[in-house]
């Protein structure tokens, strides 16, 4: 299996923009990254009025666009995939899967911390056992796991490239 790494964090703490850091310094280093994004809300995945959108309307249980510059794929489900399904499906041709979100999964996390939105770091609030790899941080914090400067994504891209892939390579 490909290796995959979580972002989590509480609400608008910077995931995204953070992802965006590390999917660009790892492409830039000729890695094949995929990226998930999990939400708890429904997700309009087709604009109104699109052949593809009119296709789901009717009642498609997947439908497909393709095009020479890219695939997409809209697959309705009567209940919430697990991540694992995901990277069996889909992270066959990738080097690493960059997740945001599905934070009670098992797979390994990279907390997003900023000290002006959270008390505390979610490690630190009984989810030891969460299979935290370190915290994006804005301040220096105490605990057993690396903090890393939340807005260098060189530094976070580098921290998991020497623990994620480098050592799949040997």
């Amino acid at each position: 299996m490909i290796p995959v790494v979580l972002f989590v964090g509480r609400s608008n703490t910077g995931k995204t923009t953070l992802i965006e850091g590390v999917i660009s310094c790892l492409k830039a280093r000729n890695y094949r990254v995929g990226a998930v994004k999990h939400t708890g809300h429904p997700v309009e995945m087709d604009r109104e009025g699109t052949d593809s959108w009119r296709f789901s309307e009717a009642g498609s249980d997947i439908t497909v666009v393709a095009s020479p510059g890219g695939l997409m794929v809209t697959r309705r489900w009567d209940h919430e995939i697990p991540l694992e399904r995901i990277v069996d499906q889909y992270g066959r041709d990738l080097d690493i899967l960059i997740v945001e979100g599905y934070k009670e999964s098992r797979f390994p996390k990279i907390e997003v911390f900023r000290s002006d939105l959270c008390e505390a770091p979610l490690f630190r609030e009984g989810n030891r056992g969460m299979n935290y790899l370190a915290v994006a941080s804005d301040v220096p914090l105490e605990g057993d796991i690396p903090v890393l400067p939340v807005d260098d994504h060189e530094a976070i891209c580098g921290f998991i490239v020497e623990r994620l892939l480098e050592r799949r390579d040997s």
